[in-house]
């Protein structure tokens, strides 16, 4: 035990200060917040009581579509506020944000502005995220849409609104890009009109449909109030837009005297303090040493999770974390001290047994099978490879994470439900990254049967192509069960055309990288979980066969050329294969059977021209997210550290034939 009360007694704010003039700040924070004595020594400094008044408190959410600009926002603001930011886009902390260019985990964090206290929270605009910004809309009062003054509202922006408006917020307008050569003050004045039209169409109060309207360009770094394309350099800053959010904004309606409660809305982890819970205070002030115990709702009614004591108060501060000494009603803080609460329960002093409401999350549309990796190449790559280990790190992300499900299935398999696609290959980018291998079942989709019908998940989409490409397109869709809704040309651009349509979910998984063949990669493709409705029956024909390997050992050269005439590879030379692997998508729409290790036959014999030189064409080697929309019901994903293979379910082949025989019976 000595060794973790030393290190406790390290942790003491007197001895971080001194240990403050050694270590640099944090430059980001992720959703495991840095390990250490590093992150302590970043919370050296504390607040003083006076942000105890809830007056001077503003919780705003920033909420907007992808690429709509809402994280280059908020580097302007916090730089604005006198926030030292160590690079762009300085709140996606985590490296595949990085990496992807989008943000996945919502973030929350503080600035100060003319005596004001201003808590901004950064959401993602992915709809599959969308379990991120239902979790966190409760935690504010107001929210500013970032909408792009050239595209327009689209389908996740009005995913996103919709959330804010059910939680009663109101919303300041804010059109972004407005410095772009093809936006006039027309085009600025229709999009006001069409995000007015969204928020009448969404059921928003008169008061939410009186909406302040700013113009900004992020990327310069400068708001205004009224519509300019270069305001005067005195004015080239984000203030208009922070005035705006103090005066629109309501406080928080706080109850200073009443006895302390939290909900917990987001939940990291700590190597030296264990579980940070992060949430509003909704009554009461909280302070270090403080006793408190952990709350949930049951069936049974309420029921006490765990007790302890405040061992730290902490508030998030322009890109590093402080220490507080407490923290009143309406302050968004991360407290450490108990071990087992988390998202949704409720934290409160000890005579307080009610627990506050929990959010309401939108259903998972579709689910994927992880097992065991039991392929022949198994065990090569990565360090956790039992079912026990896949578990555990399935349910810790559940806690973490609301919008995805965890159910156990039989024989180490886990059935885990989300939102989409990209959210699930996020997922499993993580786990791969951390060294586990699985195999992965293709996504399905989760039906709903009420009286007697059986229900499916329809997504709204929102297509903007070049005006060639539209037939390609629509064909593709069609097959897929699509129907159009809107079809008409995109406001200043010549030679594009917007399709909005409705689609079932399982029409669209694996069409994204279909769609960028299809288009060369100028098409733009957006889409949002709408609503269940009725089955829209068997899709058409969506992908060819594949050709199946039925050899074990290393790919040559000389196999592959004889191939290549059969359809397209997915291998090189050099890579392993083994029976029931898939090399390659047939040119027909039946399975075939190759041998891709076979090796040139030597003899001692020369013949002039026999040598043919081997020349291949580039094989297609799928990402994750291919893969997990290109494989079939019968196929899985084998995902190791180092490699991503697609594979036959029944590596033998008599027992697939076997078992696609049993199917059509």
């Amino acid at each position: 035990m000595a060794g973790p009360l030393l290190l406790r007694s390290l942790l003491s704010a007197s001895t971080l200060k001194s240990f403050s003039s050694h270590l640099a700040p944090l430059p980001r924070f992720s959703r495991c917040f840095s390990s250490g004595p590093a992150s302590a020594a970043a919370a050296a400094t504390t607040y003083p009581s006076a942000y105890l008044d809830p007056g001077r408190l503003r919780n705003v959410a920033v909420i907007a579509h992808v690429d709509h600009g809402k994280t280059t926002l908020m580097d302007r603001l916090l730089r604005q506020c006198g926030a030292d930011i160590p690079h762009e886009r300085a709140m996606d902390s985590i490296s595949l944000e990085r990496e992807r260019g989008i943000t996945i985990a919502s973030k929350v964090t503080s600035v100060s502005w003319k005596e004001n206290e201003l808590n901004m929270v950064d959401t993602p605009g992915h709809a599959d995220f969308g379990g991120e910004v239902e979790r966190v809309v409760g935690m504010v009062e107001g929210a500013v849409l970032v909408v792009d003054a050239g595209e327009g509202p689209l389908a996740q922006t009005k995913f996103v609104l919709a959330k804010a408006l059910k939680y009663g917020l109101r919303p300041l307008l804010l059109l972004n890009k407005v410095d772009r050569p093809s936006v006039s003050e027309e085009r600025c004045n229709e999009v006001e009109s069409l995000v007015f039209d969204l928020f009448a169409n969404l059921g928003a109060t008169e008061e939410q449909l009186d909406f302040p309207v700013l113009y900004a360009s992020a990327k310069e770094g400068w708001a205004s109030s009224t519509f300019t394309k270069d305001p005067p350099a005195g004015a080239k800053n984000m203030s208009q837009l922070l005035d705006a959010i103090v005066r629109h904004v309501p406080p928080p309606k706080a109850n200073l005297d009443g006895p302390f409660q939290m909900l917990v809305s987001m939940m990291e982890k700590d190597f030296y303090l264990g579980r940070i819970l992060t949430g509003r205070v909704s009554s009461g002030i909280v302070r270090v040493g403080d006793k408190i115990h952990g709350l949930r709702s049951s069936e049974s009614g309420i029921e006490k999770i765990e007790e302890g004591k405040v061992v730290k108060l902490m508030k998030k501060k322009g890109t590093s974390m402080v220490l507080i000494d407490s923290a009143g009603a309406g302050d968004i803080i991360s407290m450490a001290g108990l071990g087992s609460p988390s998202i949704g329960h409720t934290v409160a002093n000890t005579e307080v047994m009610a627990a506050l409401p929990t959010v309401e999350l939108d259903p998972p549309t579709i689910s994927m099978t992880f097992g065991v990796n039991d392929s022949p190449l198994a065990g090569r790559d990565g360090t956790h490879l039992t079912g026990g280990k896949i578990g555990d790190r399935l349910m810790a992300e559940s806690e973490t994470n609301l919008a995805i499900n965890v159910l156990p299935g039989i024989a180490d398999t886990f059935e885990v439900q989300g939102r989409g696609e990209l959210q699930l290959g996020i997922l499993i980018e993580n786990m791969r990254r951390e060294g586990f291998e699985l195999s992965v079942s293709p996504p399905k989709v989760m039906y709903k049967v009420e009286k007697g019908q059986k229900l499916e998940p329809i997504e709204e989409v929102t297509i903007e192509v070049n005006d060639e490409h539209v037939g390609l397109v629509m064909e593709a869709l069609s097959h897929r069960r699509a129907e159009v809704a809107d079809m008409g040309p995109v406001p200043g651009n010549v030679g594009r055309t917007r399709l909005s349509l409705t689609c079932p979910s399982r029409g669209l998984v694996g069409y994204r990288s279909v769609f960028s063949s299809d288009t060369r990669g100028t098409g733009f493709m957006h889409r949002a979980f709408q609503s269940y409705e009725k089955h829209r029956g068997p899709l058409g024909n969506v992908r060819k066969g594949v050709l199946v390997s039925m050899g074990y050992g290393t790919i040559t050269a000389y196999a592959l050329m004889s191939l290549e005439a059969r359809g397209t590879l997915f291998v090189t030379p050099g890579m392993e294969t083994y029976d029931g692997m898939i090399v390659g998508e047939h040119s027909r729409d039946t399975d075939l059977d190759v041998n891709p290790v076979r090796s040139k036959e030597l003899s001692n014999m020369r013949a002039a021209g026999k040598d043919e030189n081997v020349k291949l064409s580039p094989p297609k080697l799928m990402t994750l997210e291919e893969a997990i929309g290109y494989v079939a019901s019968d196929e899985l994903i084998e995902v190791t550290p180092k490699a991503i293979r697609l594979r036959k379910r029944y590596l033998d082949v008599n027992k697939r034939k076997a078992m696609s025989k049993k199917a059509k019976n």
